[in-house]
């Protein structure tokens, strides 16, 4: 059932308490920050403290840099010094991985310090499973408590801020062995560490948990806070997406994971990771916040939840097959062109496509499932179905077609309407809402007609009004409306459109990039490809344009490019293939987690890498 601080139909912000970030606080009563990373090696002190102020300058409140060692913690303090000398108060935040002394170093120059549960005191992730004992892995939980209390003490002496960021491809073997490679095994790995800080009464803490696939990401941040509010913990959470590659595909997946989360009032500061240069990530991330931000005032939404429904493990929803809508069939799309439209991909033609009152000669038809036309103008012609509105219920009753959709709202779903879809589960419904919260009431229809025992097919439709030339915005508005109730199981299909029209293929394409990013409905090759930061070993924007060129063909695949063996091989888990930074000029290649290739020259390694595929599919 749901927590008792997750209202499904009205949006409100979870409570946290304030985290002070340097003199940028979050948390709290404080709106949602966003932030970036830099890709410059932070030993180079100029470089990297230009790039932070461009960050700053694009909008970014906080600016994060890697720290492998201790000559680039050291370097912390010029670079801190060098954005204040040019009159900039972003706060710094330090990444490390594997090296506690490295964290304690950082925690006297930066204002937060990042460390990673799976390998702050843990070793590095080999793949390995270990048997402890209930003895021995007290043990472990001991040595953890001793290897973190120095880092408290240090980031309380020096006002720092701690972020617990657990990251699904970087899970510790210890982690793994015990739980497996589950939600509730990345949760443990983030609440260990902040039983610790709970017990120290050291609260300047925000935690995160991201993984590259969003239903992971989404699921397992749910059942974080399901954790901490068990446990009477009010963190603040960092939301991101990792490996969301670059591009319109990038944007949509971080939208579609990080809006599943703030639809339902999660998240109190945001990045999202592109493999682009890091200050284009900000107008993203600000979209995203103002998206929602948006909608803290609106007009109830009186939803009643269905006591079968498990926000923490949702399933989906049960409905009948009809016209290869629902079932266990993967979502559809429908679409509504005014003039015939040719695919951008032979798998991205829209399941059904919505022609109103006019359906077009029989030679300027789509190679789609069938046309959608108003039950008006429907004449039993082949392969086109009739649409009803929600005020002609006794004439869809009446008529026989085999297939029939009913536009209906939330208000609109009275009790003789659910009574007539009861008997009706050939009906697929199309939702609509021009609701404040369209989540909201997307998730009352769903949940009304669950409540109702109808087995009608649901589509949910999501109309907008921008300018044509806005199809970012669109997207991010689309991807970031419909995640959460992908993640609920909700959805049998989805309908955008823009009042305008938009570029051809822009609301089609985004539609199946959405039920892609959401792992529904595969319809092109999958990159997971890190956005880089000053580890990684090439040039990371080349290589996946290089890589993406060779491979876009190849639907079905997630091939994985990542700029250095931190999150590589773990994060690309789930991969079929990986191409992962190993040393300057050198790179490795994986089939799955085993490392098949390893340290190739770089000028040779996409080549190679396309070979490995085709040999692996002879």
């Amino acid at each position: 059932m749901p927590l008792s601080a997750i209202d499904l139909f009205n949006h409100r912000r979870r409570p946290t308490h304030e985290v002070m970030v340097g003199g940028t606080p979050l948390g709290g009563h404080w709106p949602v920050r966003v932030q970036s990373m830099t890709t410059t090696a932070t030993a180079d002190v100029e470089a990297s403290a230009a790039q932070a102020l461009r960050i700053a300058e694009a909008g970014g409140e906080y600016v994060r840099l890697t720290t492998q060692g201790t000559r680039e913690a050291e370097a912390l303090r010029g670079i801190n010094a060098a954005v204040r000398g040019a009159g900039c108060n972003v706060p710094l935040v330090a990444d490390v991985h594997f090296n506690p002394r490295v964290a304690e170093v950082a925690a006297r120059y930066a204002e937060k310090v990042r460390i990673n549960p799976g390998n702050y005191t843990d070793a590095a992730r080999q793949f390995k499973h270990i048997d402890y004992t209930d003895q021995e892995y007290a043990a472990e939980l001991r040595r953890l408590e001793e290897r973190l209390l120095p880092l408290l003490a240090l980031c309380r002496q020096h006002h720092t801020a701690l972020r617990i960021g657990v990251n699904h491809g970087s899970l510790s073997d210890r982690i793994m062995s015990r739980y497996g490679d589950t939600p509730e095994g990345i949760v443990e790995s983030c609440m260990e560490f902040l039983r610790i800080c709970q017990r120290e009464a050291f609260a300047n803490v925000v935690v995160s948990i991201k993984a590259s696939n969003t239903r992971v990401m989404v699921l397992s941040v749910r059942q974080l806070v399901a954790a901490m509010q068990a446990e009477g913990m009010t963190f603040p959470i960092h939301l991101g997406v990792t490996e969301a590659g670059d591009g319109e595909d990038g944007r949509i997946k971080s939208a579609v994971g990080i809006g599943a989360c703030m639809a339902d009032g999660l998240g109190d500061t945001i990045r999202v990771s592109l493999s682009e240069a890091p200050e284009h990530e900000i107008p993203v991330a600000r979209r995203l916040v103002d998206h929602f931000a948006r909608r803290r005032v609106h007009a109830p939404v009186l939803g009643h939840a269905f006591g079968g429904f498990d926000w923490l493990h949702p399933v989906r929803r049960p409905t009948m097959a009809v016209g290869g809508i629902g079932g266990t069939q993967v979502p559809v799309v429908l679409s509504m062109h005014t003039a015939p439209v040719l695919p951008s991909a032979p798998d991205r033609q829209p399941d059904y496509v919505y022609c109103g009152a006019t359906l077009p000669p029989v030679d300027e038809r789509e190679a789609c499932r069938g046309y959608i036309v108003d039950a008006s103008a429907y004449t039993g012609a082949s392969a086109t179905y009739p649409a009803f509105k929600h005020t002609q219920l006794a004439e869809m009753a009446a008529c026989d077609a085999p297939l029939k959709f009913y536009f209906t709202t939330f208000a609109a779903l009275s009790a003789a309407a659910l009574d007539c879809l009861r008997v009706h589960p050939e009906v697929v419904v199309i939702h609509q809402t021009a609701h404040a919260n369209p989540v909201g009431e997307h998730r009352a229809a769903a949940h009304a007609l669950m409540c109702a025992g109808c087995l009608n097919p649901l589509v949910l439709f999501h109309y907008a009004d921008l300018p044509a030339t806005e199809v970012e915005a669109f997207q991010i508005a689309a991807a970031a409306d419909l995640g959460a109730l992908l993640m609920d199981g909700l959805a049998d299909g989805i309908f955008l459109l823009n009042r305008t029209p938009m570029p051809p293929h822009a609301t089609d394409d985004t539609a199946f990039a959405i039920l892609q990013a959401a792992r529904l409905r595969t319809t092109a090759t999958e990159y997971i490809a890190c956005p880089g930061c000053g580890r990684t070993l090439y040039d990371l924007q080349a290589t996946l344009a290089r890589v993406r060129a060779a491979t876009a063909h190849l639907r079905g695949l997630k091939i994985a490019v990542m700029g250095c063996i931190v999150n590589g091989p773990g994060e690309m888990a789930d991969a079929d293939y990986g191409y992962v930074g190993a040393a300057r000029g050198r790179v490795s290649l994986y089939r799955g987690k085993t490392c098949v290739e390893r340290n190739i020259p770089e000028a040779e390694a996409v080549d190679r890498l396309l070979a490995l595929i085709e040999e692996s599919r002879d």
